[in-house]
């Protein structure tokens, strides 16, 4: 009989073929709560499964990515972007022998604390709550994963992920400083596994704004041009598309701007790990550096930032997004406002936690930042449209 790939398998696996400057599932630094291992997943594969699992993960299905959920079944949301996100940074990861499966976790788990109605609710949060604590998504992601799913109770708050995806959902070395993130102390620098995943986001989003933009009509190809990296992939996708099969065009166009970031990113980092030389992850928590080991080349970086432009004027800034941004704002605003001045009106267990001497305005903050676009939209209609009970 074959011996089964259990988790001792799986880890003595990683130990042979993972770079010597990768996160391995047998040395993690554990959790906060301890717990046995599991006998054919490694840490991490755990963590994978229990955030799939959680509520707020599902959640993701129906919150805004760029276009509110309603406007189309073809666009993208924050839970497609997720997947995007974590299967392009496996790709990154098995290329640059880095530990997938963290990745992989850490892509899952970094948008769980999105707002409904996409950057929109976000900054309109943290208008709202920067006299109490500070809002921002990733933070919301770790508090999530942390306190507000509550699966495991009364053996632990939260997913009791590991350590390793915990930092991971940080972005920038700053947020030691934001109090959300206060309860992880600070390291010098995040992970090669957490930069992956930072990475990853911003290949996928700058590529899929982009079809999603041309697909709704409000991005052109004239005013995509205006990118460097655009018309670069726009020049490969017609050398592989007949004449008038606009669908087909996009398609390709996509396909070569996420091919175009993916390839120089890994050029760059490949050759980055060489000079650096790193014996161990150890090196690589403590290396001080403004620039980032994962990153584009140079030359590269400044046109994908052509490519951000592009998407921020002629999309993102476009009126009939801008129209959803500034309603989903006030929406947003207006709800915080009545919760906090009558708290009764959240549900009962966001009630008790304001009973219990919790802050207010946090838990206002848990209730909304938690709902998808459509129930946020039910529920500003119970508080404010006579006509709705």
């Amino acid at each position: 009989m074959a011996a089964m790939m259990d988790r001792k398998l799986i880890e003595e696996t990683e130990n042979r073929l993972l770079a010597p400057y990768a996160l391995r599932a047998s040395r993690s630094q554990g959790r906060r709560f301890p717990e046995d291992e599991h006998p054919y997943r490694t840490c991490f594969q755990r963590d994978r499964d229990r955030i799939i699992h959680c509520a707020a993960f599902r959640r993701l299905e129906y919150k805004t990515q760029v276009f509110l959920n309603w406007q189309g079944d073809h666009f993208r949301t924050r839970l497609t972007h997720t997947l995007e996100v974590a299967q392009c940074a496996r790709t990154i990861a098995r290329v640059l022998r880095l530990n997938e499966d963290l990745c992989e976790a850490v892509c899952l788990a970094h948008d769980l604390g999105h707002t409904p109605f996409g950057h929109a609710g976000e900054r309109a949060m943290r208008e709202l709550m920067k006299d109490s604590g500070g809002y921002e998504h990733n933070g919301q992601s770790l508090r999530i994963v942390d306190e507000l799913e509550r699966h495991y109770l009364p053996r632990f708050p939260g997913l009791n992920l590991t350590q390793e995806v915990r930092y991971g959902l940080m972005k920038h070395r700053t947020d030691y400083d934001k109090p959300l993130f206060r309860g992880l102390i600070e390291r010098v620098s995040p992970s090669l596994e957490a930069q992956v995943a930072n990475l990853a986001d911003e290949i996928s989003y700058n590529a899929h704004d982009v079809d999603d933009g041309l697909y709704s009509q409000l991005l052109t190809f004239e005013a995509g041009r205006e990118s460097e990296l655009f018309r670069q992939a726009e020049e490969y996708a017609r050398t592989q598309v007949p004449a008038g099969e606009e669908d087909l065009l996009r398609y390709q166009l996509v396909r070569c701007l996420k091919d175009l970031q993916v390839s120089d990113l890994l050029r760059h980092t490949a050759a980055r790990l060489a000079e650096l030389n790193f014996a161990d992850t150890a090196q690589v928590l403590a290396y001080d550096a403004k620039e980032a080991v994962v990153d584009f080349s140079p030359d590269f970086k400044a046109r994908v930032k052509g490519l951000k432009q592009m998407l921020y004027h002629k999309l993102y800034m476009h009126r009939t997004v801008r129209r959803g941004m500034e309603k989903s704002t006030r929406f947003m605003r207006e709800m915080f406002e009545r919760y906090v001045a009558e708290p009764y009106l959240m549900p009962g267990g966001f009630h008790k936690r304001v009973q219990a001497g919790e802050s207010l305005q946090r838990v206002a903050c848990d209730f909304i930042a938690g709902m998808t676009d459509r129930y946020a939209l039910e529920q500003y209609k119970k508080l404010f449209d006579p006509d709705v009970w």
